[in-house]
């Protein structure tokens, strides 16, 4: 006799994960970028590193209520959605059966099985059933506005803190370089992590990730030099 064997798929952890990644690339980026641009300018270390910190809180709170509004917004109109469905369930039951059976159809189930299966699925949980088939929302997929809020910002500090423990420690004259070189391993580690803990394969976001740190930071290297120079 054949046991079912256990997968472990990832598709649940897209919510959070997405915030995480999307939080500690833009702290990365974001901090290394600001301090190599006042580096560049002529700034002192104390001015980078006070640009770095000003950057790191506003960055993760940014971050913080970006994600919540936007999310938010996800779950108002996921709500909406199941308030409608609600509605139109309790208005037209038989309406609703038929509806489901034919989205059953679409996938290849003859027309006798769809409609006994949603039967069955709609006299267990109607609900569940219309908003999993119908509309796509599920319990691993639903909008969770506080944790991709807390992930994000979380995130974006940690990421922000390694360009700022190297502008701390490193030596003046190799600051610029250190930062630079510094914050496109951290990037590319993170693109291989994140990759990693979604199931995918780590070396294409491990490049994305990194060719759009290098850009930014030498956008705001140079931007920093012209002003310096102008000054």
């Amino acid at each position: 006799m054949q046991h079912p064997h256990a997968e472990n798929h990832l598709i649940e952890r897209t919510g959070w994960l997405r915030a995480a990644v999307l939080g500690a690339n833009d702290g990365i980026i974001s901090t290394a970028s600001l301090i190599l641009g006042v580096v560049s300018a002529g700034g002192l270390r104390h001015d980078a590193l006070v640009a770095g910190v000003a950057g790191l809180v506003a960055g993760a709170m940014a971050m913080a209520a970006g994600e919540y509004v936007s999310v938010s917004s996800q779950a108002d109109t996921e709500g909406a959605a199941l308030a409608k469905e609600r509605h139109e369930l309790a208005a037209d039951h038989e309406f609703e059966v038929a509806e489901l059976a034919q989205i059953y159809q679409a996938r290849g189930v003859a027309p006798e099985l769809a409609r006994a299966v949603a039967v069955q699925l709609m006299g267990h949980d109607a609900l569940a059933a219309h908003a999993r088939d119908e509309l796509g929302i599920s319990e691993l997929t639903g909008a969770n506005p506080i944790q991709a809020a807390l992930a994000s910002a979380v995130m974006f500090s940690t990421g922000a803190a390694a360009p700022l423990l190297l502008a701390a420690l490193l030596p003046m004259a190799w600051l610029m370089p250190g930062i630079g070189a510094g914050a496109l391993m951290f990037l590319a580690l993170l693109g291989a992590i994140g990759a990693k803990a979604g199931g995918a394969p780590m070396l294409k976001p491990a490049l994305r990730v990194t060719f759009w740190g290098a850009l930014a930071m030498a956008t705001t290297t140079g931007i920093g030099r012209l002003f310096g120079t102008l000054a």
